[in-house]
């Protein structure tokens, strides 16, 4: 498929798709996956033998009833690279997932592989806000953000992050990826384009967080604050 890192004239391209029931991947954001099913096995092989992308969506309510065949799937997902892979001796493996951008699910393609497949196109952040805007929405996170912290790591790695040349959007997907929210909302999160709306609902969701400390978790497995992201 296209290389998305590098915008092309026409930004579509076609991509496996990783439907999972409790994880939302957002750009920037690294994600370790273990590979075991054999639809996933081959995706994965599939994407280590070409450019290493592959997109992570979630599953709408009620896959349970349809999860061996083709459950319903969000038609906003996110791209990401295979940054690091490791391979079992029983064929599963192991896999460090970069997100790169968010992507609009055009179509599913005729399945010819045990996985599915799907074209794709990438969707831009939008910011129509004002430098001064931005700038007052950055302080207004990390003036809501940093009080629910002790004094340790990672209030410097908050700081790192408030203070770093990220944009305002980016700085939203990295926070937004640790919130232990409910997952529709940060399936809500990443279908919003636009830079500052994005910001307000942020702050709505650590309100909706009131309270906690430096224990976040989402879905099934305990996750680091901040999160791991990529510098690029």
């Amino acid at each position: 498929m296209n290389d998305f890192n590098e915008p092309p004239n026409d930004p579509v391209g076609t991509v496996g798709l990783f439907p999972l029931p409790n994880l939302v991947l957002f750009p920037q954001a690294l994600q370790p996956l273990h590979i075991f099913e054999p639809r996933y096995r081959e995706m994965t092989a599939d994407a280590l033998a070409g450019d290493r992308q592959i997109a992570l969506v979630l599953l709408q309510p009620g896959w349970e009833k349809t999860y061996e065949k083709m459950p319903l799937i969000y038609t906003v997902a996110c791209l990401g690279r295979i940054v690091a892979d490791h391979l079992l001796e029983d064929g599963r493996s192991n896999l460090l997932l970069r997100g790169i951008s968010r992507v609009r699910i055009l179509e599913e393609l005729p399945q010819t592989k045990l996985y599915r497949e799907a074209r794709v196109e990438v969707i831009t952040d939008l910011c129509t806000a004002t430098l001064d805007t931005v700038m007052d929405l950055r302080r207004q996170l990390e003036a809501k953000i940093v009080p629910r912290f002790e004094d340790g790591p990672v209030i410097k790695q908050l700081a790192e992050l408030f203070h770093s040349e990220m944009s305002l959007g980016a700085l939203c997907d990295v926070l937004t990826f640790a919130l232990p929210v409910p997952i529709e909302w940060k399936q809500m999160m990443l279908e919003e384009r636009d830079e500052e709306v994005r910001a307000g609902m942020l702050m709505e969701g650590f309100d909706m967080i009131a309270g906690t400390k430096v224990a976040i978790v989402g879905g099934n497995e305990s996750r680091k604050f901040p999160p791991d992201f990529s510098p690029n």
